[in-house]
Parts: structure tokens; sequence; C-alpha cells
């Protein structure tokens, strides 16, 4: 792999070593670190892209990593049903991404109904290949494929589609989902995890990972593992937002808060990739409170940005991840990370303050959806479909089982039909509950059964910000 220019990070991301990655404000002031907002000049989209080192490989990889579970579909060309992958359009922003410097690409047998791989595959493959990594993963959602002669013809077919004889990035995908006994059975019982690290000493995987979600236990064997020397991690992916560093159990009770899993890696040395930096899109579409003191603070910046530079702030990240279903969402991207400005302590004490508010103001009602009925709701879904993709996940009337709509925007799949809420008497695309998608039901960011729970959330969290002040 080609050493590409290395930007270095800011001085102010010294200050944040001994502090784990985030401080109070008033701690990173007694540091002698400036606090307004006039210790940085804006530099967005001005210079050649932050990269970040891998000191396992020494990899120079960009800070913006591109995330690949949602392709562009010529259903979003032609508006019909159609979700064939556009190879065009992947190929195009493939292209534009590595001519921006993005250079780490994350895939996964799993993603795009199992297309995604072999579309990667063929974008990537008209360029050299010292010029990008490739990160997929031995994923998991299907008990069929946990055997060992499955799992290995996973990670075979993983090659072929990706046009390549090895892989740069390769994790244990989703570890923590099911708990210890899935785990122990997807990777462990079947040989997987000793025909993974006999992979990477023959360099057909470079560096070996996992991913996290769900049970923390899983998470902290893991790193127990690495402890005793049983295995090394080269990376992990965790999911990491100014909403999740504190609030990641109040948003999902079987979430586990970034704070605490950054911390867990960081002092271990093991380089963090981040996905969710927009927690599924939320932090793209705040309120207009909230917008408006953000473009007070830096007014040519998105809303987006903001998200992206928190995630990308933190000594360690190696990369952050985004799905960029749509060119001007990569543009948008780039200009974030070229170069990265770092938060400083002013911006992440307001970003603090802005998870809470964000946390205190969800009143259980579908946000912004004028095609959704405005009643409560049992599940709520954040509405991405404008910053990420195209499928965005919202719910129906509280009186309806859990269903998923869509905007108007975006394909039909044949499993969708179209009642009327039963309040509100508006015609919506639903889906039945068996036939929403697990990431979608992964995305779920309240269970409001009652406005009992509503309060307690709300008060959850503002008694955790007057705790922090």
């Amino acid at each position: 792999m080609q050493n590409k220019k290395h930007t270095p990070d800011s001085g102010r991301r010294a200050f944040l070593r001994n502090l784990g990655i985030f401080g109070a404000a008033g701690a990173l002031a007694s540091c002698g670190i400036k606090t307004g907002d006039d210790d940085h000049s804006n530099t967005r989209g001005t210079g050649e892209m932050t990269m970040r080192h891998n000191p396992n490989t020494g990899d120079e990889v960009s800070v913006l990593g591109y995330g690949c579970m949602r392709l562009s579909t010529m259903g979003m060309r032609d508006g019909s049903q159609n979700d064939t992958i556009d190879q065009e359009a992947v190929n195009a922003s493939v292209d534009a991404a590595l001519e921006g410097g993005v250079n780490y690409f994350d895939t996964s047998p799993a993603y795009c109904k199992g297309n995604s791989e072999a579309a990667m595959g063929e974008a990537l493959s008209r360029h050299p290949r010292d010029s990008y990594f490739i990160a997929t993963k031995l994923s998991n959602f299907s008990p069929e494929t946990w055997s060992a002669e499955a799992s290995k013809a996973m990670f075979e077919a993983s090659l072929k589609n990706l046009r390549t004889d090895y892989v740069d990035y390769l994790l244990l995908h989703a570890i923590g989902m099911g708990g210890m006994e899935a785990y122990e059975n997807r990777y462990v019982k079947n040989g997987m995890l000793d025909f993974l690290k006999e992979q990477r000493a023959k360099g057909t995987i470079r560096n070996l990972g996992f991913s996290y979600h769900g049970d923390v236990e899983v998470f902290d064997h893991l790193l127990e593992m690495m402890d005793r020397g049983e295995v090394h991690w080269d990376f992990a992916q965790i999911q990491l937002n100014y909403i999740d560093w504190h609030h990641a159990k109040e948003v999902n009770p079987r979430n586990t808060n970034a704070e605490y899993l950054y911390n867990e890696l960081h002092r271990r040395g093991i380089p963090v990739v981040i996905m969710e930096p927009l927690l599924g899109g939320r932090l793209a579409s705040v309120s207009k409170p909230i917008q408006a003191k953000m473009k007070t603070r830096r007014p040519d910046d998105s809303v987006a940005s903001w998200a992206f530079r928190y995630a990308g702030t933190p000594e360690g990240v190696l990369t952050v991840l985004s799905g960029m279903t749509y060119m001007e969402h990569l543009r948008d991207n780039l200009a974030t990370y070229s170069p990265l400005d770092p938060v400083n302590a002013d911006e992440d004490a307001f970003l603090q303050r802005t998870a809470v508010e964000i946390l205190e103001n969800d009143t259980g009602r579908v946000p912004t959806a004028s095609t959704a009925c405005p009643a409560p709701t049992e599940w709520i879904f954040p509405a991405f479909s404008h910053t990420i993709t195209s499928a965005s996940t919202r719910t129906m009337c509280h009186a309806t089982p859990p269903t998923r709509t869509m905007p108007r925007h975006a394909a039909l799949s044949s499993t969708a039909t179209t009642l009327p809420c039963p309040r509100c008497a508006r015609p919506t695309a639903v889906w039945p509950a068996e036939h929403v998608c697990r990431t979608a039901r992964r995305l779920s960011t309240y269970p409001l059964n009652s406005i009992k729970s509503t309060f307690i959330l709300k008060n959850s969290a503002r008694e955790r910000y007057k705790l922090k002040r």
C-alpha cells in the first residue's frame, strides 16, 4: 500500500491523551487550552484529506471511510422498485472518493442483500490495488453459515467478489449480538477464530479485528483474551457519536456508552474504527434551534459535519465510516475531513449540551414526517433518508403494530403495501414488523410505551448533564 501524504493532527489532540477522548471544558481550560471559538480558523475543505497511521501495519488510512452498506440502486435513479445496485453510480462515487483522498472501504457479505462486495470489487478493481484498503467481515447473521465449511466458503467468496487475493481489514461481525453463546458458536467452537489468525499469519488477512453491538460481556471478553496474549486485535469498530458518548443506554438499553468502549480500546493501543457517527442520520437532522446555534458558530459548515468532526477527533481513531449513498454527502464529508479541524474544548462542551437538549426535546413523536402521522408512536426510527440513504425508517401511529415506512422518493420493495393510517387516514407505505430489516431494528431510538417512560428518559438526560456541570 502506497503511503499517502499524512496531514498531522492539530496540537489540540495532545490535551485529550490523558483524558480519554473529551474532558469537561473547565478541565481542558485548566490545561491551558483555549475554550473559545477563536482558537482556530475554519480550514474546511482547503487542503488534503487527514490521514491516520496504523501502528500495526504502517498503513496511512483516510480519516473518512467509505461505508458500503447502502449503495445506490437503479430504483433511486428512476423511482422504480428496482433494488439492483446502480454500478455506474457506485463506480462514479468510488472514483470521486479516491480522488478526494478516501482509501478505506468497508463492506460485508451481508450488505445490499449480499451484493455489496461484488459491486465494490468491480468499482475498486479499476484502480491500483495499493491505492485502497478493503475491510470486510465474517458475518454472523445466519446460523446456517456458522459451520467451519460454510464460514470458510464465505471468506473465499469475499476474496472472489472483491477481486483480490488478500483483505486489508477483516472483522468478526457484530460480536455481542446473541451474547457469549452466539460468539462461541460462531467464531470459537467451529475453529474459525484460529483459521482467521492463520490467514493473518499467511498475509491473506493484514489486520484482524471485530465490530461490536449488543452484549458488553462479549466485548470485554475479547479484550481480556488480548490481555492474556491469546489473540492480538489489530483494530476494533464501535459506535461513537456525541449522543452515544454518555447517553447510549438512554437511546437503547442494549447499547454501551461509547466513552467506555473507546477508553478500553485506546488504553490497549487498539486503533478504533467509528460507525454510526450520525446515529443513523439523526444528527444530520437536528431541530432548527440547534441548527441555528451550529450555524452561528460555524456558518460554512453543515449540521452533519459537527458529528463527523466529533467522531474524528479522538486520538487513536483510525477512520470514521459514512454511508455516502449520494454524491452530495461525499462532497460534504470530503470538505469536513480535508483537513479535519478537531473539535476544541468549547465545541465539545457545546455538543455535550446539545446531546442533552436533543434527548430532552424528543417528545415521542415521529420526527420531520410530513407523510407520517404526528401521533405518539411505540417505536421511533431516526429519519435519515436525506442524509445517508433513501430508505428512511419511520413508524405509523401508536394504534398500529410497529411498521416501517418509506419517504416518497424511495423505491418500494415487493413486501410493501399501502394502508391508511387509522388515526390520520394518510396513505402510508408500510412493511409488516417481521419484514423490518435488522438494521432498522437496531437503529430504533426509544421504545416509548408511555408518558412515564418519556418523563424518565428526559429527566435521566437532564440529571446527567447537571452532574457533568
